[in-house]
C-alpha cells in the first residue's frame, strides 16, 4: 500500500512540474503575439480611421441585419458570415465608427488566436515576424476593420492549417482537432468556395495517409460553415448547382483566365480592378510580390535541411491552391482575394528571413541583418504609403455617396423610397432607400414593380451625366447632382404618402 501511495504521489508531482514548466513557456509565446495583435489594432484605428464610411460590399452585408435601412440585394456568391459577424453591433446601432472599432478589436484578437495555433511548430520569433509581415500589408490593415469576408478566411486558414500540423504531429492533441474544425467552419462561413480551395491539400493528404480523424474534423468544419449557404441555395437559387452557376456568371465566368497582371495593377491601392485597365504601379510597390515566392522557396529549403519539411510544405501548398482561382480563373482582380494566401505564406517567409539573418558567419551576420532590416523598413514604408492613398480615395468616394443622399433628400426622395440605376445600392443605403435593378448581377425587380412603387413612394433613377435613362424614367424630371443625372418620379403619380 505504501509503495502504491508513493507511486501516486510521484506521478502527481511530475504532472505538477510539467504544468509549471509549460506555463512560463506559454507566456513566453503569448506575450509577444499579444503585443503584435495590440499594435495591429492600434494601426488600424490610426491609419484607416473609424470614420471611414461603409463601402459597396459592406453595405450589402451590413444592411442584412440593420433595422433602420432596407436590406440590399444579396447575390449568389455572397455568404451570410459577415452579416452575422457584424450583427452584435449593427443590429442595434447605425454608428459606423462603433462598428469599425468593434471589427478592429475583433480582428486583433483573431490574429492572436490564429498565430497561437502555430505554437510549438515554429519558434516564437518566426511567428511574431510572420504575423507582422501579414498584418503590415496595406490590404490587411485596410480590410481588418471592414465588414468584408477575406480577412476572416485568412484567419480561418491560419487556424485550420496550424492545428492540422499540430494534430498530425501529436495524435493525442484533441484541442487541435477542434481547431481544425473551427478554422474550416470560419472559412466556409465567410466564403464556402474559398474554404474548399484552401483545404484541398489537407483533404488530399488525409485521404492518402488515411488520417481519418483529421479528415472527419476538416469535413465537419466545412459542412458546419457551409450548411446555411447550401440550404439557401435550394430555398432561393434553384439548387446548389444553379447557385454555383450564378456565382460563376456574376464573377465573369470561371475558367482559364490569367489575372496575374490584374493583381499586380491592383497592388497600387485599388479595392477593385474590374475592368483592370489602369497602368502598372511603381515597381517599388510591386517588388515585394516577386520577392515573396523566392523567400517561400528558401523557407522550403531551410525546412528540408532541418528535417521539418511538412511544417512548411503544407502551408505553402494551401497558399498555392488558395491563390489559384484568383490568379488564373477570373478576369479581374481585387487585392483582398489573396489575403488567405498571404497569411499562409507569411510564416514560411518569416522562417526564411530569420535564416538569412542567423546563418552567415560571425563576420557577415551584421551585414545580413542590416540588409534584411532595410528591406523590411522599405517594404513597410511602401505599404503605409499605398494604404494612405487607398484610404483617401475610398473616404472621398463614400463622402460623395453621402452628399448625393443629402441632395436626394432635398428633392423629396426620403424613406421609404426606391432608387434604381447607377450605384443604386450604395447611394440607396446612404439615402435610406431600397435599391432595385431590372437587369445585371443585382437584378431583383421588374419595370412593372418599379412603376407600381412610384404610385405609392418616392422613386428616382440615377445615371451618369448624359447617360441614356431607361424607357420608364425618360419623362421624369431630371436633376443634376454632381456628375449624375437623377430623374425623380413626379409626385402626381403617387396616390398616397
Amino acid at each position: 500500500m505504501s509503495d502504491g501511495a508513493n507511486a501516486i504521489l510521484v506521478r502527481m508531482r511530475r504532472r505538477e512540474q510539467a504544468a509549471a514548466s509549460r506555463t512560463p513557456r506559454r507566456k513566453g509565446v503569448d506575450r509577444p503575439l499579444a503585443a503584435l495583435a495590440a499594435v495591429f489594432v492600434l494601426a488600424q484605428l490610426v491609419l484607416v480611421r473609424p470614420v471611414l464610411g461603409l463601402g459597396w460590399d459592406e453595405i450589402v452585408y451590413v444592411s442584412q441585419v440593420t433595422s433602420d435601412t432596407p436590406a440590399a440585394f444579396f447575390s449568389a456568391p455572397r455568404s451570410r458570415g459577415v452579416s452575422l459577424l457584424v450583427a452584435p453591433v449593427a443590429s442595434w446601432s447605425s454608428s459606423v465608427p462603433l462598428l469599425r472599432v468593434y471589427l478592429a478589436l475583433l480582428s486583433g484578437i483573431a490574429l492572436f488566436l490564429a498565430l497561437r495555433a502555430w505554437r510549438g511548430l515554429f519558434p516564437t520569433r518566426v511567428l511574431v515576424l510572420g504575423g507582422a509581415l501579414f498584418a503590415s500589408l496595406w490590404v490587411t490593415l485596410f480590410y481588418g476593420p471592414q465588414a468584408m469576408p477575406n480577412y476572416w478566411v485568412a484567419i480561418g486558414a491560419l487556424i485550420s492549417v496550424g492545428c492540422f500540423l499540430r494534430a498530425r504531429a501529436d495524435r493525442s492533441a484533441r484541442a487541435a482537432l477542434w481547431g481544425i474544425a473551427a478554422g474550416a467552419a470560419l472559412m466556409a462561413w465567410m466564403r464556402p468556395t474559398d474554404a474548399v480551395w484552401v483545404t484541398v491539400p489537407l483533404l488530399v493528404l488525409t485521404l492518402v495517409r488515411r488520417h481519418w480523424r483529421l479528415l472527419l474534423a476538416l469535413a465537419a468544419g466545412l459542412a458546419a460553415g457551409a450548411v446555411e449557404w447550401v440550404i439557401e441555395a435550394y430555398l432561393g437559387h434553384g439548387g446548389l448547382g444553379q447557385r454555383l452557376s450564378d456565382a460563376s456568371r456574376i464573377q465573369g465566368g470561371l475558367g482559364w483566365q490569367i489575372a496575374v497582371d490584374d493583381q499586380l495593377r491592383s497592388l497600387g491601392g485599388r479595392a477593385l480592378c474590374r475592368p483592370c485597365t489602369v497602368p502598372m504601379p511603381n515597381p517599388l510597390v510591386t517588388v515585394w510580390w516577386f520577392v515573396l515566392p523566392v523567400l517561400a522557396g528558401l523557407g522550403l529549403v531551410v525546412a528540408a535541411r532541418a528535417r521539418r519539411l511538412g511544417r512548411t510544405l503544407i502551408p505553402l501548398a494551401c497558399a498555392a491552391t488558395a491563390a489559384l482561382p484568383y490568379l488564373f480563373m477570373i478576369g479581374y482582380a481585387a487585392p483582398r482575394f489573396l489575403q488567405p494566401a498571404y497569411a499562409l505564406l507569411a510564416i514560411p517567409v518569416a522562417d526564411a528571413l530569420w535564416h538569412l539573418v542567423r546563418t552567415p558567419g560571425r563576420k557577415w551576420r551584421p551585414v545580413a541583418a542590416m540588409l534584411v532590416a532595410l528591406g523590411l523598413a522599405g517594404h513597410l514604408a511602401v505599404q503605409v504609403a499605398v494604404l494612405e492613398g487607398a484610404v483617401s480615395r475610398n473616404t472621398e468616394s463614400r463622402r460623395d455617396w453621402d452628399r448625393t443622399a443629402g441632395a436626394l433628400h432635398r428633392l423629396g426622395v426620403r424613406p421609404p423610397c426606391l432608387l434604381t440605376g447607377h450605384e443604386a445600392i450604395p447611394i440607396g443605403y446612404y439615402t435610406g432607400c431600397s435599391s432595385g435593378a431590372t437587369a445585371g448581377h443585382n437584378e431583383n425587380t421588374t419595370v412593372a414593380d418599379i412603376l407600381r412603387t412610384a404610385d405609392r413612394l418616392p422613386v428616382a433613377h440615377i445615371a451618369p451625366s448624359g447617360g441614356t435613362p431607361p424607357r420608364y424614367a425618360r419623362t421624369w424630371p431630371v436633376h443634376r447632382i454632381s456628375d449624375l443625372d437623377v430623374r425623380v418620379a413626379p409626385p402626381a403619380q403617387r396616390s398616397g404618402p
